[in-house]
């Protein structure tokens, strides 16, 4: 028990070295507060996220204030249909006095890239970010060259039901440790945001807080964060539960086309450990698991015609698989 509170303490000391940076992200993010504690998350756990939304609802900002808020390199990449890959990763540049090539550096070249829009591009451009994310390293002409640490791409996307998109492969959708899905603001937030942001040049200032060294020796903390077998045990059931959910009592095979990869796994384990540190405790609850479930999986379920026929979405079979499954 000691070793338990011993653990509780330093996580939560280690934990209030974020207040600086939610009081500086509060001072343009008004509401959204579920959106910015899992962009911390994929912060504090090295994990790439997707955020989905109509326009409008502070995806971009969000991810710039975050940036802002830290002591790091920070670019953004406008997605369009027209954008080739070397807009992104570089380009060798031949010089004609040398004879030689120089490499010019793309935008993928920081610590957080911000892929905004990222389903306005075509598959050849999105496919140029695969190696990135996977392997933290681009390769242009014959060399490769290492990412800068930590390295990050956040991406937003509007529903695929708009107009002008192009799908993300599932390839490229797996790599984003997190999905998000935004929603309107309450009536207050809106009032709120409408008093912020009305001017016509609103202050959006905001101070750095937090450096490289800081994220590293908080994503050592969280490493640290115990978690008994049970809830590891659970973790594999849930994920399971998606490729195989008749072992466990349910009945929506017909809806699911594939279920989670074993990357999922490795990234809910993460996630719950990321979720115990936002919340000051040394240990991981099944309830962290379930906090950061829908966020890990929800791209991951590949839900079939009659699925979509039915109009049943991810969520909802994820909601099926975490309220049958027994809790340890």
């Amino acid at each position: 028990m000691a070793d338990v509170d011993e653990m509780n303490r330093r996580v939560a000391e280690m934990r209030a070295r974020l207040e600086p940076l939610y009081q500086q992200i509060a001072r343009v993010i008004i509401g959204q507060r579920d959106m910015v504690d899992k962009l911390l998350v994929g912060l504090l756990t090295g994990g790439h996220m997707l955020l989905e939304g109509v326009p409008g609802l502070a995806k971009t900002l969000a991810v710039r204030t975050v940036a802002r808020g830290l002591h790091l390199s920070f670019h953004r990449i406008q997605f369009t249909p027209d954008l080739l890959p070397a807009d992104v990763i570089g380009t060798q540049i031949y010089n004609p006095r040398t004879g030689e090539f120089s490499i010019k550096k793309g935008p993928i070249f920081a610590n957080f890239v911000l892929a905004d829009e990222i389903n306005r591009a075509p598959a050849k451009v999105q496919s140029a970010l695969l190696e990135a994310m996977q392997e933290r390293q681009v390769t242009i002409g014959d060399t490769s060259y290492l990412l800068e640490k930590p390295f990050l791409v956040l991406a937003t996307q509007n529903p695929i039901e708009q107009e002008g998109t192009y799908p993300l492969p599932e390839a490229q959708v797996d790599r984003f440790m997190l999905k998000l899905k935004l929603t309107y603001p309450t009536k207050e937030e809106e009032l709120a945001i409408l008093e912020r942001m009305a001017a016509v040049e609103p202050d959006l200032t905001v101070d750095a807080v937090l450096s490289a060294e800081d994220i590293f020796a908080l994503r050592r903390g969280i490493d640290a964060i115990y978690m008994d077998d049970k809830v590891k045990r659970y973790i594999v059931d849930v994920v399971h539960a998606t490729r195989r959910p008749a072992d466990y009592g349910l009945d929506i095979a017909p809806y699911i086309q594939y279920g989670a990869s074993p990357r999922a796994t490795i990234y809910l384990t993460r996630g719950a450990r990321g979720q115990a540190f936002l919340e000051g405790r040394g240990y991981v609850t099944p309830q962290d698991v379930k906090s950061i479930g829908y966020d890990v999986l929800r791209h991951r379920l590949s839900i079939s015609y009659e699925a979509e026929a039915e109009e049943i979405d991810s969520d909802q079979l994820l909601k099926r698989i975490f309220d049958r499954l027994k809790v340890p």
